[in-house]
């Protein structure tokens, strides 16, 4: 059979090409999304400034819903000061270091900050340089309040050596004159001063940041037993070897699940639409081998050899397709990793997990995929009687499948049905739903495709009039004759034009949506930020609301939590990213409140979003329990329900509830609402200019608090990659349909049919391919995006750049045309005998 299977393989090459890159393509979107996955399940973090440590010990930083994966918690939790001396005694420990972080940067010689790195944890006690790797210290250990050691690095830019003064901005406090007593050389070193002074400085006693552990020579894994049983029931987490890394910044370890998160949300799509295309492929290869097997059901063979000789050709060419989709896919991921760094959405030290595991799943995948999909296609012809299956080569079935038909139709209305969330839910998910609808109606239009298609065709013939030129009469009987052909080249065209504009008008639209929400709940003019300390200070906001003219000044700030709901009898689990704001934010932002005010937002309460007021039951005054970032429990009642969710996310904590919870003090910017007038604005750019560390900008989308979500620019990026896979394979089974009508063309030509007119016959083909794709690509559009703009921006029609459907039609036209074209021209350079004595 395999013998066989390779001698039929040969003689449609053409064919098989289009399964071949198919399979290629498919292969690599799948291995580039399990690859993005298991980064984010076993990547770690380099140890960085901890390389020195042999174990840490520190808070855990996931939260751990019951029967579901971890979620990272990006806040810093602390750890009882007490715990290093208990540690201390422990056998075979050589130095226990309580690791105390705090935000520092340094002001240069002409006024201009010189920012650690990460303003954030920069500034360590003196202590901490133990957890260094290889460090080489020139001076002596800071000693008192006046005195700081710098890395190299940070020496180097701010152009000071030992025994030189620098200014220091560190913590809450204005810019210090400090004396530099040494510089350090090490990899991912920054700020240190005296352990008292790390600890006056990071503005909290009798807890540190985490405990840093060096044990003697081959103790390590002793030691840290021995710590385990110590800290047993407490919470803390021992982290020995790669986990290491996860201690150092919570909040660029949470990216990993951001990862996880990423590849969940495009693996359903990756696959619907890889199994699609592929499917597509191996239909156009077995249908031009009916023939082929039709006769050999009439010697003989039976169904299930006809199948098994079906899926083993084609299993043959994946086969050799696969190994080159994968390796293209570990490319494609390193490239997807890359523009999550270059966004800011993942960290860019957190290295790509290169495994085998992608590629052994994608490989189990894709020829399950083509197996299954190659014996669908010869399902019809393997159970036909052997002489109805030779009479019925050379021709499609007179009717389309009625169940086929009814399927796609039902798919179709589920589609139009899927399409009103977002008239129900103004969130990300809601938009989710349009791109969703938009796919599963393209789907239902390939299985109801051909019986629309021969309607439709013969509704054509219909009204030709006599004197109908020969070549048009000629195309629309071939259409009306072969739907199932037709229908098989017009169905992913037409998916092609629903992903884009799905996809592409989902994410402008949500984009536009939130920016509207932002600019108009957006009531200050400006933004001060203070970068380079991690927070403006008390002190710093009194006095820019003593500024001339300045009408209101309020602090902002962001964290996370994660939110438990019941909702249909089950527990959901939702992190989320959530302003922090004051009672007096009123000044400078106006949420849309529905119910309650901002006023109230002191002591332990929250505002929360209209869609999530009815979605988890958190009305005014009720009751809601959180987990804030560092993984602190609380119970918050609910002062105010809001409207611009898009704008400013679904929950606002008071600022008193997150104090004391985020790995800083959680307002690194104020914004400030003017009378508008020359006179106040001169005071504000002169008042920044005045204070080292401050930066004045315009408020703008990211100062309301929701900065364009990671699932934006992944989803564009994707939008990308699969309508190039999705042309691709088109494009080769164009290709491959146009090539297998070469006996059909050849007889055109014996009965006096001329070269000019079967080229213009063949245009006419293509224009209504072209013409057909294009009109149910926007029809089955329109609805999905007529609700999701209604449903975002009030208007039945979404956001969309000018350039995006002319480009579509265009791309599409291009296709139809070229693939058709030049197969044909390939077709008529031989003598027709020879073409039908070979066929």
């Amino acid at each position: 059979m395999l013998h066989l299977a390779v001698r039929m393989a040969a003689h449609r090459i053409a064919a098989l090409l289009a399964v071949a890159c198919a399979v290629l393509g498919g292969a690599a979107l799948v291995t580039t999304t399990g690859v993005l996955a298991e980064t984010g399940l076993r990547s770690h973090l380099p140890p960085g400034r901890l390389a020195g440590a042999d174990l840490v010990v520190g808070a855990d930083q996931e939260f751990h819903p019951e029967g579901d994966l971890p979620i990272a918690l990006p806040e810093r939790a602390r750890v009882p000061a007490a715990l290093v001396d208990r540690l201390a005694v422990l056998p075979d420990v050589s130095a226990v270091v309580g690791d105390v972080g705090f935000p520092v940067s340094l002001v240069g010689p002409h006024g201009g900050v010189v920012p650690a790195a990460d303003p954030g944890p920069a500034g360590h006690g003196w202590s901490s340089t133990r957890l260094l790797a290889t460090a080489r210290v020139e001076g002596r250990a800071p000693t008192g309040s006046g005195e700081i050691a710098l890395s190299a690095e940070l020496a180097g830019a701010a152009g000071v050596g030992v025994g030189d003064p620098v200014r220091v901005l560190a913590g809450d406090r204005p810019a210090t004159a400090y004396r530099v007593s040494a510089v350090v050389t090490a990899p991912d070193a920054g700020v240190y001063v005296a352990d008292a002074t790390a600890v006056r400085l990071a503005g909290r006693a009798g807890t540190v940041d985490l405990v840093g552990l060096t044990t003697r020579p081959g103790a390590r894994d002793r030691v840290a037993d021995a710590v385990r049983e110590r800290v047993a029931g407490s919470g803390l987490k021992v982290r020995t070897g790669a986990d290491v890394g996860m201690a150092v910044s919570p909040g660029a370890d949470a990216s990993r699940s951001l990862l996880i998160v990423l590849a969940g949300s495009l693996a359903g799509i990756v696959l619907l639409v890889t199994g699609f295309v592929t499917a597509g492929a191996l239909g156009v290869c077995i249908a031009g081998q009916r023939r082929d097997l039709a006769l050999m059901r009439a010697v003989g063979a039976t169904p299930k050899q006809i199948r098994r000789l079906a899926a083993g050709q084609s299993t043959l060419v994946a086969a050799v397709a696969l190994v080159p989709g994968v390796a293209l896919g570990y490319l494609l991921a390193g490239q997807f990793r890359q523009l999550l760094a270059d966004r800011g959405v993942l960290s860019a030290d957190l290295p790509l997990a290169v495994g085998p595991l992608p590629a052994v799943a994608t490989l189990l995948l894709m020829l399950g995929v083509v197996g299954l999909s190659a014996r669908a296609a010869a399902w019809r012809t393997s159970r036909m009687a052997a002489t109805e299956a030779v009479a019925e080569s050379r021709s499609e079935p007179r009717r389309p499948s009625r169940a086929r038909t009814n399927a796609g139709l039902l798919l179709i209305v589920g589609a139009g049905v899927m399409s009103v969330v977002p008239l129900l839910a103004r969130t990300m998910v809601g938009a989710t739903a349009t791109s969703l609808a938009g796919i599963v109606s393209a789907i239902g239009l390939a299985l109801a495709g051909p019986a629309l298609v021969a309607r439709a065709g013969s509704a054509a013939v219909r009204r030709l009039g006599p004197g109908t030129a020969a070549p048009t009469w000629l195309a629309l009987a071939n259409i009306r004759a072969y739907a199932q052909r037709i229908a098989g080249v017009v169905s992913p065209l037409a998916m092609a034009v629903v992903f884009v504009l799905t996809y592409t008008l989902t994410q402008t639209t949500v984009l536009a949506a939130t920016a509207a929400d932002t600019r108009d709940g957006t009531l200050g003019q400006y933004r001060l930020s203070a970068s380079g300390q991690g927070t403006v200070t008390d002190g710093t906001l009194a006095a820019v609301r003593r500024l001339p003219g300045v009408r209101a000044a309020a602090p902002v700030g962001t964290t996370t939590v994660v939110w438990q709901y019941e909702q249909f009898g089950d527990v959901q689990t939702e992190s989320e990213s959530a302003l922090v704001l004051g009672p007096d934010a009123a000044g400078v932002l106006d949420l849309d409140v529905r119910e309650g005010a901002v006023s109230g937002l002191t002591g332990r309460t929250v505002a929360v979003n209209t869609e999530v007021a009815g979605s988890r039951g958190a009305q005014r005054g009720d009751r809601v329990r959180l987990v804030l970032g560092d993984g602190t429990p609380v119970v918050a009642r609910v002062v105010a329900v809001y409207g611009r969710g898009l704008g400013f996310g679904s929950v606002v904590l008071s600022r008193d509830l997150a104090a004391g919870h985020t790995t800083t003090a959680p307002q690194p910017s104020v914004l400030v609402r003017t009378d508008g007038s020359a006179a106040a604005d001169r005071a504000l750019t002169g008042f920044a200019e005045s204070r080292p560390g401050l930066v004045l900008s315009g408020a703008g989308p990211a100062d309301g608090g929701a900065d364009t979500p990671p699932e934006v620019w992944i989803n564009l990026a994707t939008v990308l990659v699969l309508l190039a896979y999705l042309l691709l394979s088109i494009a080769n089974k164009l290709v491959a349909a146009t090539a297998q009508r070469r006996t059909e063309i050849a007889a055109l030509r014996l009965v006096g049919t001329t070269p000019r007119q079967i080229r213009s016959m063949m245009r006419r083909e293509a224009a209504v391919i072209a013409t057909s794709a294009l009109a149910a690509g926007l029809l089955l559009s329109a609805v999905p995006l007529a609700l999701l703009g209604q449903g975002f921006l009030g208007r039945p029609w979404p956001t969309s750049p000018l350039w995006l459907l002319p480009a579509t039609a265009v791309t599409v036209a291009m296709t139809a045309f070229v693939t058709v074209e030049i197969p044909t021209r390939r077709t008529l350079r031989r003598p027709p005998a020879e073409t039908i004595r070979t066929a």
